[in-house]
Formats: C-alpha cells, sequence, structure tokens
C-alpha cells in the first residue's frame, strides 16, 4: 500500500511592506499606555474614575476663577505651586488607581511577551510606561494651572506676575509628575495584584505625607525647628513641597513656615532626582528578574 504525499499552499506571504522598528514600536507604546491611563480605548467602565478625578482637579480651579472675576480682584486669592499641594489627595488617588492598572495587569496576565514579540526591549518597555504615566499626571496637575492662568488673564490681572507665577507652577507640576509617576510604577510593578499596588502606593504618597507632617508639628512645638526642614525629606509631598519653596519662590506648608533654604534646597533636588533615577533602575531590575 503506498502512500501519497501532498504540499498544501496556505497562503503564507513574506512580509515586505515598511519596517518601522523600535522607535515606532515605542512610541505606539507610549500612546496606548498614555489613553489608558484616562480609559480611553478601553470599556466606559474605566474611563469613569480617572475622569471624575481629572474634574475634580479642575473644578477648584474655575470655582477660584469666577470668584476672583465676581469680586474683582488683583489676584487669584492661590499661588499655582499651591494648587497640586492642596489637591495631593487626588493627586495620590489617580496614582494609586492608574499605575496598577498600567504595569501590573501586564504582569498577572503574563501579557508582557506579546509586546516583545516587537523589535523593542526591556528598556524601551520600562521608558514608555514611565513617560505615558509621568505625561498622564502632567495632565492632571498642569490643567487647572491652565485654567487658573487663563481666568487670570481674562480678569486682566498683572501679566507679568502671572506668567511668572504660571511657569513656576508648571516646573513644579512637571517635576512632581515624574517622582509620583516613578514611584507609583514602580510599587505597582513589584506585585502582580492589583489590589496590593493601590495599597501600597497610597501608603508611599499619601500616609506617609500624614506621618511627617504630625512629627514636623511636633518637632515645632518643641521648638526644634532645624528638624522640621530635614523631616520633609521623608515623604515625596514635602520634597516636592520643599524643592518649589527653595527654587520657585512659593511659600511652603511646613509649620511655621520653616521651609528649606537654598542650601537644604539643593539636598532636596538630589533626593527628588534620585529618587526618579531610583525609580526608573528599580523598573529595569524588575522586568529584567521577572525574565523580560
Amino acid at each position: 500500500m503506498s502512500t501519497e504525499t501532498q504540499i498544501h499552499n496556505i497562503g503564507y506571504r513574506k512580509y515586505d511592506g515598511p519596517r518601522l522598528g523600535r522607535a515606532y514600536a515605542r512610541r505606539s507604546l507610549f500612546a496606548q499606555s498614555l489613553r489608558g491611563a484616562y480609559g480611553l480605548g478601553r470599556s466606559a467602565k474605566s474611563k469613569v474614575l480617572p475622569m471624575i478625578l481629572l474634574g475634580v482637579m479642575c473644578v477648584p480651579a474655575l470655582i477660584i476663577v469666577a470668584v476672583a472675576v465676581v469680586a474683582k480682584s488683583a489676584s487669584l486669592g492661590v499661588d499655582y505651586t499651591r494648587y497640586a499641594i492642596i489637591m495631593q489627595l487626588v493627586i495620590a488617588l489617580y496614582v494609586a488607581s492608574q499605575a496598577p492598572q498600567s504595569v501590573s495587569r501586564d504582569l498577572r496576565f503574563r501579557s508582557i511577551p506579546l509586546y516583545f514579540s516587537r523589535p523593542i526591549e526591556r528598556a524601551d518597555y520600562v521608558l514608555a510606561k514611565y513617560a505615558a504615566m509621568a505625561s498622564a499626571l502632567f495632565i492632571l496637575t498642569a490643567l487647572p494651572l491652565v485654567l487658573l492662568y487663563a481666568g487670570a488673564l481674562l480678569a486682566k490681572m498683572d501679566f507679568s506676575e502671572q506668567t511668572e507665577g504660571f511657569a513656576q507652577g508648571v516646573a513644579s507640576v512637571a517635576l512632581l509628575s515624574l517622582l509620583f509617576g516613578g514611584i507609583g510604577l514602580l510599587l505597582a510593578a513589584l506585585t502582580p495584584r492589583r489590589g496590593f499596588g493601590v495599597a501600597a502606593v497610597i501608603a508611599a504618597l499619601f500616609i506617609s505625607y500624614g506621618a511627617v507632617t504630625t512629627v514636623q508639628a511636633i518637632a515645632w512645638g518643641t521648638d526644634n525647628t532645624a528638624a522640621v526642614t530635614w523631616l520633609g525629606l521623608f515623604s515625596p509631598i514635602t520634597l516636592i513641597d520643599g524643592v518649589q519653596t527653595a527654587f520657585l519662590g512659593a511659600t511652603t506648608s511646613f509649620p511655621g513656615g520653616a521651609g528649606p533654604g537654598t542650601g537644604a534646597g539643593v539636598v532636596y533636588l538630589l533626593v527628588v532626582l534620585g529618587l526618579i533615577a531610583g525609580s526608573y533602575a528599580g523598573l529595569m531590575l524588575r522586568y529584567r528578574k521577572a525574565g523580560l
């Protein structure tokens, strides 16, 4: 009994189109992650929380502008550099909700190998995710400042004063976005469980602030004013407060208004930059250990 061998042509053809390379894949991952941070391209349920938080960030700015216009004030009543400090709980909730969404699900469902079927490397993945999270945070924190600035100009407040304050505020929230984005992503990437990531981010960004400010208040009450400045190094939001107080002309929320001077401000800035670099390095190490 003889057997016959048949070869079937199932239509596979060699791809001869353009090779877009790593840069295109990195940009695509960045765009997809940035859109995902606001629920765009995902289910309607995924859009609810980030859009609500964005609205909560913007509503007080609109109220401040409306009050200033009606009262014909010469100033807005709140510094641009103070706005993010005042709204820090909203920012912390945003990072806690969106950082795990950005990285934990990829780890939990083991979908990262799909990304690496494209011509990207571990550094491309980490850079795209970090840039997307920082950009999403910058949108969240800078948009209210834009509303304040536009309202101030419409109310015919002093142009040079408002422009300087707006530039200082934008510089502050840009640094905040890099710091909070890095810390949030690193903590979220340590576990594939989204709930654990949310709790870790809230503890790092908000609970740490409560602990530091409480100890600062105790130090101020016992006349240990030098300790007030250095205690601010142990919370992300007080780090930002210290940097903008030292270099951006902001007023501090430290007890007694005892913010860091230029010398201590340099230490604050170095710690912030070290945390940003350390977050990126920690993400690279995390994904190397994950076999990526």
